[in-house]
C-alpha cells in the first residue's frame, strides 16, 4: 500500500510517500524554523502562510523524488497513491488548515480514500519507520516535544491510554523558555545540547550577537551537577515543568546576585559563556532526570515489551544515552531516527498505515474537523 500523507501542525510543511508503513518513497520538509529565529519562537500567522507557499512545491518534489510522474515528467502519477494521511489534531489552527484543505481537495480530486491521523499517535509510530518488525506489544510510549508530554499505553496497533501528562509545560517549551533565559537562539532544545556541550551560540539579543559569518564561542562543556535544580513532585505519572523554568530563572538570578526583579531577558548580558555552559547542562541533566524518573514508575504498573522514547526533544543526546543506562535490555528500547524525531509526513503515512490494517474506516473529506487541542484516542 503506497500512502501520500501532508504534515503541517506547526511550522514544518511536509509532505512524504510511504509504503507499506516503512518504506520511505520520499520525505520532503520544508522548515520554518530561519524564519522564526529572529522572533525567538512561532507566529501562528506567518506559520500558516508559510504553509500556503510551500505545500504545492512540496508535494509536487515528493512525486518527482518517489519517481512517480507520469511519462511526460510533468505531472503526478495519481494511479500509485492508494490513500491519503493527514495531520487533523493537535496544532495550530491555520497551519492544520492548509494540510487538511490541500488534502481534502486532492481527495476528492484523484478519488482517494482520506485517513486523518492524531499527530501524537504519528510521533509514536516514527519509531516504527526504523524498527518496523522489532517493536513487540505491549508498548509503553513517552512522547516529548515542544507541545507535548506525555506516556501512552499501547496493548496494540491504535489502542492507546494516556496515562501521564504534563499539568503546564511540555519538556519542549520548557528548553524554549530556559534557552531565552540564557541568552540562546531558538529552537531551545539544540541551541541547550550545543551549549552543555561547550559550544554557544547566541540569539541575537545574547551578550554577544552573532553574525552568520561569525563562529559560536567554545568553553568548556558545562557542568551538569554545578547547579542543582528541584525536582518537581507531582503525584503519579503526571509531569510539571513550569518550576523548572522558574528555579532555573532564579538560580541565575542568584548567581549573579540579581533581585528577582531583575528583567529576565537582560541576564544573559551579564553570564559569561562558561556559566552558560553550566547552566544548560544542569537544566538539561534535570530535564533528563524527570523524564526517565516517570518512564521508570510507569514500567512499575504498566509493564511492556518495548519502550519508544519520540518527538523532536527525543533527538537528545544526553536523554539517549540516559535512558540506554536505565534500560539497557528488558524492555526493548526504540528511538525514532534524529531525522524522524521532529515534525514529518512520513511518520504520519506509517501511522495511518496501521491505522488501516487495524481496520480504521476512511472519513468524508467533505466532513473532516480540525481541532487545535484533542487527546489521542
Amino acid at each position: 500500500m503506497i500512502i501520500l500523507s501532508i504534515e503541517s501542525s506547526c511550522d514544518e510543511t511536509a509532505v512524504a510517500i510511504v509504503k507499506d508503513g516503512s518504506q520511505i518513497l520520499s520525505n520532503i520538509v520544508v522548515s520554518q524554523i530561519d524564519t522564526f529565529v529572529a522572533y525567538g519562537g512561532v507566529i501562528p500567522e506567518i506559520a500558516a502562510r508559510s504553509h500556503l507557499e510551500a505545500i504545492l512545491p512540496a508535494l509536487h518534489q515528493a512525486f518527482q523524488d518517489a519517481n512517480l510522474l507520469t511519462q511526460n515528467a510533468a505531472e503526478a502519477d495519481w494511479s500509485q497513491i492508494d490513500a491519503i494521511a493527514v495531520t487533523h489534531t493537535p496544532g495550530l489552527l491555520g497551519s492544520l488548515l492548509i494540510g487538511t484543505l490541500t488534502a481534502r481537495t486532492l481527495a476528492i480530486l484523484h478519488n482517494k480514500p482520506l485517513y486523518p491521523v492524531h499527530h501524537l499517535k504519528s510521533h509514536i509510530y516514527a519509531a516504527w519507520l526504523s524498527s518496523p518488525k522489532k517493536i513487540t506489544f505491549p508498548v509503553l510510549a513517552l512522547i516529548v516535544s515542544g507541545g507535548h508530554t506525555q506516556i501512552v499505553h499501547m496493548s496494540s496497533h491504535n489502542s492507546f491510554e494516556i496515562i501521564g501528562t504534563t499539568r503546564d509545560d511540555a519538556v519542549g517549551e520548557c528548553y524554549d523558555k530556559v534557552a531565552k533565559i540564557l541568552g540562546l537562539p531558538y529552537p531551545g532544545g539544540p541551541s541547550i545540547a550545543q551549549a552543555a556541550n561547550g559550544e554557544i551560540s547566541q540569539a541575537q539579543s545574547g551578550p554577544t550577537a552573532l553574525t552568520k559569518s561569525q563562529k559560536p564561542i567554545t568553553t568548556h562543556p558545562g557542568d551538569p551537577n554545578k547547579y542543582p535544580l528541584p525536582i518537581p513532585q507531582i503525584a503519579e505519572l503526571d509531569f510539571s515543568f513550569s518550576g523548572l523554568k522558574t528555579a532555573v530563572l532564579r538560580a541565575v538570578q542568584k548567581e549573579l546576585n540579581l533581585p528577582i526583579s531583575f528583567p529576565s531577558h537582560q541576564l544573559a548580558f551579564k553570564l559569561s559563556p562558561q556559566q552558560i555552559a553550566d547552566f544548560a547542562a544542569s537544566f538539561q541533566h534535570t530535564a533528563t532526570k524527570i523524564l526517565l524518573k516517570k518512564l521508570q514508575s510507569a514500567l512499575q504498573n504498566h509493564p511492556a515489551n518495548s519502550l519508544v522514547i519520540a518527538g523532536g526533544v527525543s533527538a537528545n543526546q544526553d536523554l539517549r544515552a540516559e535512558a540506554n543506562k536505565l534500560f539497557p535490555s528488558s524492555p526493548s528500547l526504540f528511538f525514532p531516527e534524529p531525522k524522524f524525531s521532529g515534525d514529518n509526513a512520513a511518520m504520519v503515512g506509517t501511522a495511518a498505515f496501521y491505522e488501516i490494517q487495524s481496520g480504521v474506516q476512511p472519513t468524508d473529506p467533505l466532513k473532516l474537523n480540525i481541532s487545535p487541542r484533542s487527546a489521542i484516542s
